[in-house]
């Protein structure tokens, strides 16, 4: 697995985490986030792309901080990654939020702009990307 790979493979932990399926909506891990991810990484900025990065490293290394657990997020179990999502995105250190508001922001446009997101709220999906830049 390469260096690309693995970091997206991290990118969808931290998102699946902060977006889980629940009952009323799906979860990240419903969707083909990694199609989303590898447009995201073309499409974007790369000051956006390392934020995405920086935050999920944020993300993956503070549960130390949160749930006092020496151990990445993604070696933590189930219930705990939950109550470290919670916790770091209400953290009252301003950096910690702002960190995981990255990654938050790029999932939560993948979320609400896939098919299945949208007809839960009643909204029609939107129509194919032309593949064109838009201009104002």
């Amino acid at each position: 697995m390469g260096y690309e790979a693995r970091v997206k493979s991290l990118i969808e932990h931290v998102m699946v985490a902060l977006y889980p399926r629940t009952e009323a909506l799906p979860g990240i891990e419903d969707t083909d986030v990694g199609a989303f991810l590898d447009r995201y990484h073309e499409e974007s900025t790369f000051l956006m792309w390392l934020g995405l990065v920086a935050g999920t490293f944020v993300f993956i290394v503070t549960p130390i901080l949160t749930v006092y657990w020496p151990l990445p997020s993604f070696l933590l179990p189930e219930r705990t990654l939950d109550e470290h999502a919670h916790r770091v995105t209400s953290s009252r250190l301003y950096f910690l939020r702002q960190a995981i508001f990255l990654v938050k922001l790029a999932a939560g446009l993948f979320r609400g702009a896939h098919p299945e997101g949208r007809a839960r709220f009643a909204m029609a999906p939107y129509d194919p990307d032309p593949g064109t830049r838009r201009t104002p």
